[in-house]
């Protein structure tokens, strides 16, 4: 079943009842002139198994602890976004597999070859996604083709960096002095967002998965809590950037980002990937690709699961 994503931008209070995330809307309640029936649409509930990505985005979000017990037993991630409306904050469950202290020692014991020989496998098709995406838009993307067929074990010639320098500057080709770095003018801003969720949806696949989301496989940044989902997640990243090109397409680049562009970065989780031949919502899909990594840790593939664009 797909999981899905919930997202709160406005006031509102979220409590439990019978497995159910309550949600009531406190502006609404407080006003006595509106209707009885808009009074009775201001409040939904949700069945906590249904649940995938909990979404806050307003300082007056109000969300109780039975809530986030639940939403934690549940392997839900809880994101939490700034004061300019980013994502920020990442709450997972630290138990979420039955054999959780077996697959830890699995990722520790994981050998280096093993590790750069993944990392190559991750690079290659990260950059054959991106190669999908250029060509998705007409663009030509011959360039990266030999780069995809030539990575070495733990990307030792960097083909992830010289891919990146081509990709990012065909792209967007169509926004002027366009470059992509966190902090850069729009759209790094609807970028950062999409592939905050992509992060937020691959770290909880890891964390259901048995593994530890900090031991990556290729970063190593100390400060990093997720460096696992960062390394995962790479291939993912072709699919925020199609949409994205296609949203600026439709609404064009805005500092803030609009609420429809929102809604729609807020479904990445449930658009459709291609692993294997078989369709399946990426949130099933980064769930594969985390599970194949078990299985490569556990010595019983070599290979990981990855979508194809």
């Amino acid at each position: 079943m797909i999981k899905r994503t919930l997202y709160f931008g406005n006031p509102a209070y979220l409590s439990l009842s019978y497995a159910q995330l309550v949600v009531r809307l406190p502006e609404v309640e407080k006003n006595d002139t509106i209707t009885e029936q808009f009074k009775k649409e201001a409040v939904a509930s949700i069945p906590i198994e249904d649940i995938g990505i909990v979404v806050l985005d307003h300082s007056r979000v109000t969300i109780t602890q039975a809530v986030i017990e639940a939403l934690m037993e549940n392997n839900v991630a809880l994101v939490t976004c700034d004061s300019t409306h980013h994502p920020f904050g990442l709450m997972l469950p630290l138990h979420s597999n039955k054999v959780q202290n077996e697959r830890y020692r699995a990722q520790l014991d994981a050998s280096e070859p093993l590790k750069k020989q993944l990392w190559q496998q991750t690079v290659t098709q990260k950059i054959k996604n991106q190669a999908a995406s250029l060509e998705h838009f007409g663009i030509d993307n011959s360039y990266l083709v030999p780069l995809y067929k030539n990575v070495k074990s733990g990307d030792s010639d960097n083909c992830e960096a010289t891919a990146a320098a081509f990709y990012w500057g065909t792209v967007f080709s169509d926004i002027p002095a366009f470059r992509r770095f966190r902090e850069g003018p729009p759209p790094n801003n609807f970028l950062n967002y999409g592939y905050a969720l992509l992060r937020a949806t691959m770290a909880r696949s890891i964390v259901g998965a048995g593994l530890l989301p900090t031991l990556g496989i290729h970063h190593a940044n100390k400060y990093n809590a997720y460096c696992l989902a960062d390394d995962l997640m790479e291939p993912y990243r072709a699919y925020v950037d199609i949409e994205v090109k296609k949203l600026v397409k439709e609404h064009g680049t805005n500092e803030d980002i609009p609420k429809e562009i929102k809604q729609e970065l807020l479904k990445i989780p449930a658009m459709d990937v291609v692993i294997d031949g078989e369709k399946s919502p990426l949130m099933v899909g980064m769930q594969r690709t985390a599970v194949s990594l078990v299985k490569c840790f556990e010595g019983e593939q070599r290979k990981l699961v990855y979508p194809e664009l």
